[in-house]
């Protein structure tokens, strides 16, 4: 249930999920939605209530026991949100892109589901490490038109706990049930440094991986035909060695790049070998990248700067260089998960809770934009912000601040309008005066 006079372009998004959910689940999980992009200050699970106005209306019992033993599943609510983004901002017929990455959600206390030491790239002081709950995260990418950057919409998480499923199985995984969902799409996923391995052997051939290529990796050669002896056949070429040895050794060609928001100029080489380490058998292809110009800091005294390993052997190096480029969205997605809606301040403790609550507000973050995207964008917009906050001089584009801005007035405003009051239809009319009538005889 929606609190009352909530807009409807939403009430339509929200329609979606129905099937995901019982009837009591799917009113629940409407009004925590609303609750927290609403909520401005804490939003916590009470918080949510607060958002939506209903603490008055429903106890905060029956908010818990959404999160905590409801009948639902995060997988299904997130293939469900796929749909959404695939139909509605992907042209017909076209790849889809996945990124793939994890964040830790600090947490405190003993009896907090999942919760270890894990690293943390984002901690403060000399020690990068922090305590709380590590999220495997797939997200896809999409290109608006009124952005000049790519936008990822969270759409499926795991979390990890040491000693247990790998981040690169989960990856996989979750690459996979988006595959799954659209059998007759090209699946493109790209992560970091971190998601390659071998747990990436026999991928289906409609899914291609595309990650960063560590410097110590060792390649070799496609193995050699077979010679017809007895014995078993040759599984790998010749050693190439590591990307350095590469570097050395190929050809480089001068191209143009589109990569974070900017054109640059970039030499490229190309070489189609194998990673037996992570990949074995299956042919993969090195791009290595280094700037025309030489910049500071650049690993460019290796003789390359940026190493990438695929298993897309068809389209073109730049467009590989692009959408490894892309795969950053996925961190502004997660900065704009904590810092513009609060996710991760809900302090459930048991494994299910724990479990749905941080890919509930990743779906949260994916609705607003979808929500801007189809019914909420104006381009008076960034004037209007611009005009507000004049120290914005180059501002041209909506940031995701922006678009929860927008969409949590909509629904505050929504709130406290008139409702018009009801009025019969002519059918109700005659069968009241039909019933006067009976009576009076």
């Amino acid at each position: 249930m929606l609190p009352d006079g909530t807009l409807l372009s939403l009430a339509a998004l929200l329609a979606v999920f129905r099937s995901c959910f019982t009837a009591p689940g799917h009113r629940s999980f409407a009004a925590l939605v609303v609750g927290l992009i609403a909520q401005t200050r804490r939003r916590t699970v009470c918080g949510m209530l607060l958002g939506a106005g209903l603490e008055r209306a429903w106890h905060h019992c029956r908010a818990h026991r959404f999160f905590s033993t409801a009948r639902w599943c995060t997988d299904a609510l997130g293939l469900a949100l796929c749909d959404l983004a695939v139909t509605r901002l992907l042209p017909p017929g076209s790849a889809i892109i996945v990124v793939v990455d994890d964040t830790l959600f600090k947490r405190s206390g003993k009896k907090v589901f999942g919760t270890a030491w894990h690293h943390d790239g984002a901690a403060k002081g000399p020690k990068p490490i922090g305590f709380g709950n590590c999220w495997v995260v797939a997200g896809i990418i999409v290109q608006l038109p009124f952005l000049s950057r790519p936008l990822c919409l969270p759409v499926l998480a795991r979390l990890w706990r040491p000693k247990r499923t790998g981040k690169i199985a989960f990856a996989r995984e979750m690459v996979e049930a988006i595959a799954a969902r659209y059998p007759t799409r090209m699946v493109h996923a790209v992560g970091d440094a971190a998601y390659a391995g071998e747990h990436l052997c026999g991928l289906d051939d409609v899914i291609t991986w595309t990650t960063r290529l560590t410097v110590t990796s060792v390649l070799h050669a496609l193995p050699p035909p077979r010679t017809g002896r007895s014995g078993r056949p040759r599984t790998k070429g010749a050693r190439l060695g590591t990307p350095a040895d590469l570097a050395a050794a190929g050809t480089w060609r001068t191209t143009r790049v589109r990569r974070y928001g900017r054109t640059d100029t970039v030499q490229i080489s190309e070489t189609t070998c194998l990673w037996y380490g992570s990949f074995h058998t299956q042919t993969v292809r090195v791009i290595l990248v280094r700037d025309a110009l030489p910049r500071t800091r650049d690993g460019d005294d290796r003789g390359y700067g940026l190493p990438l390993i695929t298993t897309d052997l068809l389209s073109p190096a730049e467009d590989l260089i692009a959408r490894y480029a892309a795969r950053w969205c996925i961190e502004v997605a997660f900065f704009d998960a904590r810092q513009s809606l609060g996710v991760g301040q809900a302090r459930n403790r048991t494994r299910l809770a724990v479990e749905r609550t941080v890919p509930f507000g990743m779906i949260c973050l994916s609705l607003a934009i979808l929500w801007y995207a189809m019914s909420g964008h104006s381009p008076a917009d960034t004037a209007e912000r611009r005009a507000r906050a004049r120290w914005y001089t180059t501002k041209t584009e909506p940031s995701f601040e922006d678009m929860v801005i927008k969409l949590r007035r909509v629904i505050i405003a929504e709130r406290f309008r008139p409702q018009a009051p009801y009025q019969a239809t002519p059918e109700e009319t005659q069968a009241v005066l039909a019933a006067w009538a009976a009576a009076e005889t």
